[in-house]
């Protein structure tokens, strides 16, 4: 019979590691789940009758690894390695919870992950230890509770249930849905840092929009993030033909689409555009939103958060004029400072909340710029410099935030020159970027201050970003350039107040 872990593997290493010293230790959980699915794993799960952190140690010097206390009281250790892929490998040792497998695996989450192996012997599936018929429910695709106080034992166990029926393509099974639908609230008393664990590899996943509005079925979403609670029946004006929840999930969807339709034709449909015309950036774009931002988190996993939230400011900003129009003027800026609030709340770090906050701020500038007849190259500068490299993902969030604005009314040609417009914009930031973005210094503050006479202060600011602008449209190329241009802002200011040097 085909072995159980993969042959050369780590955890194949640690075992034999184990066995070798006769430790009584259990490989458990999702990566005994993985590999009965035939899925590669890079978290393995180690229960150790005796000192599991002592071991953890041991392991980590072994193998070259970093070692993490996870927690002492429970007896929880961690070791860090790369597998030969790159790709980090999270080793957890844990003190058994009970006094054997048996008791340790009654107090687990789910079916699937009360399976467990016994170091002594992996070499078959025969030896698999499944006291609730987590096989059985692997086979039928169900994610089911072991107990029916899995979920007071540990609240955050209600997210993690969503998480792993995405992860598996699974659903969850039905006495175990009521149960997470009764225990919903108690996601309160979980840390906010477990929290945002799942939440982000929540969304991280493909088909988030789906899973997320599951969360909000089960009572979950608007529970973890009340805000969202006040988007709920808040109506906007044509063409939008949704209220701001339902957009706002939508968003979440259409974005996924959109980053699939730039690895390849789409077929027959709006999406085809995107393949056709956006296809010279998808290399740049795809490494762009796999960068990580924050631990294991990406950015792609931030852009996607974003644009669940990214309406936020709208209730607080709804207006209706003389002739029944709904308006928001100014819901990115609110929305900006909740999203921020949002986001420190449930601690994502300091990067990941600028990252949002900074999307969400500059969501309506391409749809405004995308409207003008002639997109200047100023207008493209003072783009970029406001939004940076956020700029790349608030273009993406433009784009699926019109798809589920327009959804069924969409308008192909209208579309068309949206996309148009983007292609433009992301060639003058890839293609473009020192003559558009980022054009080199010709003078500092310095210069200006030796060659005018000025004091050091804001108007330094103002002059030479006055240069920069003048250089991305081709009005000042040289030094010489730019210090006419000074002098001649300069004979202007005093000729309206002589006061003003």
């Amino acid at each position: 019979m085909t072995e159980l872990i993969p042959k050369g593997s780590i955890a194949e290493q640690v075992c034999t590691f184990l066995r070798v010293r006769s430790v009584e230790a259990y490989l458990v959980g999702g990566c005994v789940r993985d590999w009965l699915l035939g899925r590669a794993s890079h978290d393995i799960d180690f229960a150790v009758a005796g000192d599991a952190v002592g071991l953890a140690r041991q392991v980590a010097d072994r193998m070259g690894g970093a070692f993490v206390l996870l927690d002492q009281e429970r007896g929880t250790g961690r070791v860090v390695t790369r597998g030969e892929d790159g790709q980090r490998i999270f080793i957890d040792f844990a003190r058994l919870q009970g006094d054997d497998i048996i008791a340790d695996l009654s107090g687990r989450d789910f079916t699937v992950n009360a399976i467990a192996v016994a170091v002594a012997d992996t070499k078959s599936l025969s030896h698999v230890i499944d006291l609730y018929g987590g096989r059985r429910d692997l086979r039928l695709g169900l994610v089911r509770a072991v107990s029916e106080t899995a979920f007071q034992d540990d609240s955050l166990r209600t997210l993690r249930a969503v998480r792993i029926a995405a992860e598996m393509g699974a659903n969850i099974e039905q006495e175990t849905e009521e149960l997470i639908r009764r225990a919903a609230r108690l996601i309160t008393n979980v840390s906010a840092e477990r929290v945002r664990d799942e939440l982000a590899k929540i969304t991280a996943l493909p088909g988030a929009a789906q899973s997320l509005r599951y969360l909000d079925e089960l009572g979950l979403l608007t529970t973890v993030i009340p805000e969202l609670e006040t988007l709920k029946g808040v109506e906007q004006s044509e063409p939008h033909y949704l209220d701001v929840f339902e957009h706002s999930l939508e968003t979440v969807r259409r974005l996924e689409e959109v980053i699939q339709a730039l690895k390849g034709y789409q077929g027959e449909s709006e999406l085809s555009l995107i393949s056709l015309l956006l296809s010279p950036f998808s290399r740049q774009i795809s490494a762009h939103l796999s960068q990580p931002i924050s631990g294991d988190r990406i950015r792609l996993t931030v852009l996607k958060l974003a644009a669940l939230l990214h309406d936020l400011g709208k209730p607080a900003t709804q207006s209706v004029d003389d002739e029944g129009g709904i308006h928001f003027y100014g819901h990115e800026r609110e929305g900006a400072e909740m999203v921020g609030a949002i986001l420190r709340r449930l601690r994502f770090g300091g990067s990941e909340v600028a990252l949002a906050k900074t999307i969400v701020a500059n969501h309506m500038r391409p749809c405004f710029l995308a409207g003008q007849e002639v997109v200047t190259r100023r207008a493209v500068y003072r783009f970029f410099r406001d939004a940076g490299e956020a700029g790349v993902d608030t273009l993406l969030l433009y784009l699926a935030d019109h798809l589920a604005t327009w959804g069924p009314n969409l308008r192909m040609a209208r579309w068309r020159r949206r996309v148009e417009f983007v292609a433009s914009m992301l060639a003058d930031y890839y293609e473009r970027h020192q003559k558009v973005i980022s054009p080199p210094k010709l003078v500092n503050g310095h210069d200006l201050m030796d060659e005018f006479g000025l004091e050091e202060g804001p108007r330094i600011g103002e002059l030479l970003e006055a240069v920069r602008e003048a250089q991305v449209e081709g009005q000042v190329r040289t030094q010489e350039d730019a210090l006419a241009l000074v002098e001649g802002l300069l004979a202007q200011a005093i000729s309206v107040d002589p006061k003003s040097l």
